[in-house]
């Protein structure tokens, strides 16, 4: 059954296949004390009944067994560039139903073999790195990324829970060595010691899960980034060994490409939902693109994109305007 699954998640276009116990997951207890910093920050649904995230038994009664899927993403080192910067793992199609469709072949064949499942995809109540540690499919780096020795930083990872038993592999060493690039890059100081993350200092907590205004302070360390941030996971020497993806979904669309900071920033709700349909992207509505656009246009933009941040100065959101007149008063202070 193990040689089938692993033969069906390469015939999917998976990269690995591991599998793990279904017991509670071993760094529990340094998760329920990070919850306690709250430095999970409005991350609320992490809160929830953590003691149910770290036991697959309660997620899925009677569960026996995690099988853990890794699917590359990388780009490559040449690839087209947006005029802002988007982190990889959203240039392209939404990885949650790309993966969730390919896994299901998988869940059809446990079922036929007697086994109930649960399919996850950062989709459900599961310490997801926790269990592909475990399962031997990764380790968990400095960054609390996930790394592996052959596709570096750049995978998605998708969870399968089954009553089904499956033999469990062999966890991997733990290969960060000495090597603290991740935690010496962060622009925030976000990763405060080693597997320490403080999600409220993240450029990617900061324009993805926060809804609000971005804090004053780390709106220069963004720099141009419009969503997410890729720093701690461009460093990584283990992405030496990271080979392009085949997924020709993970590419960015050319239409992407040739927008500039100024044509981003306009796009109204209707234009906005058209460009990022089947992105990650999508997830954070305009509101707080366009508020990340402005930062961005704050750090590197020119006198000629006053106009632009004059006209969304005057937006009826207050979340906009606020970012776009910090922006212009950027501008002026470099620019005179």
């Amino acid at each position: 059954m193990k040689t089938i699954i692993k033969a069906l998640a390469k015939e999917q276009g998976f990269d690995d296949c591991r599998f793990a116990r279904a017991v509670q997951a071993p760094h529990a207890g340094e998760y329920f004390a990070w919850l306690e910093t709250g430095n999970h920050g409005e991350m609320t649904w992490l809160g929830r009944d953590p003691a149910r995230r770290a036991d697959p038994a309660r997620v899925l009664t009677d569960a026996k067994t995690v099988l853990v899927v890794a699917m590359n993403y990388f780009q490559g080192n040449n690839p087209r560039q947006l005029k802002g910067k988007i982190a990889r793992y959203a240039w392209g199609a939404d990885y949650h139903d790309l993966m969730l469709r390919k896994m299901a072949p998988i869940d059809v064949y446990l079922q036929n073999n007697g086994g109930r499942q649960k399919c996850y995809v950062d989709t459900g109540p599961i310490l997801e790195r926790d269990f592909a540690a475990t399962a031997g499919l990764s380790w968990q780096g400095k960054s609390t990324m996930c790394l592996n020795e052959r596709l570096g930083t750049w995978f998605f990872i998708g969870v399968i829970l089954t009553t089904l038993h499956i033999e469990a592999d062999p966890p991997v060493k733990n290969r960060c060595g000495t090597c603290t690039r991740c935690i010496d890059i962060c622009p925030t100081r976000a990763i405060t010691l080693p597997y320490q993350l403080n999600a409220r200092r993240c450029i990617s907590y900061l324009t993805i899960e926060n809804k609000g205004p971005i804090p004053v302070e780390f709106r220069s360390a963004i720099g141009d980034r419009i969503y997410g941030c890729d720093d701690c996971l461009e460093v990584c020497p283990w992405n030496r060994f990271a080979k392009e993806t085949r997924e020709t979904k993970f590419q960015l669309p050319a239409r992407l490409e040739i927008l500039t900071l100024g044509q981003l920033a306009l796009l109204n709700d209707d234009e906005f939902r058209a460009l990022f349909r089947d992105s990650p992207v999508k997830r954070i509505k305009r509101a707080q693109f366009v508020r990340n656009v402005c930062v961005a246009l704050g750090n590197v933009g020119t006198r000629e994109d006053g106009s632009v941040l004059m006209r969304l100065a005057s937006d009826p959101d207050p979340l906009i305007a606020e970012h776009a007149c910090w922006a212009l008063e950027q501008i002026r202070n470099r620019e005179g």
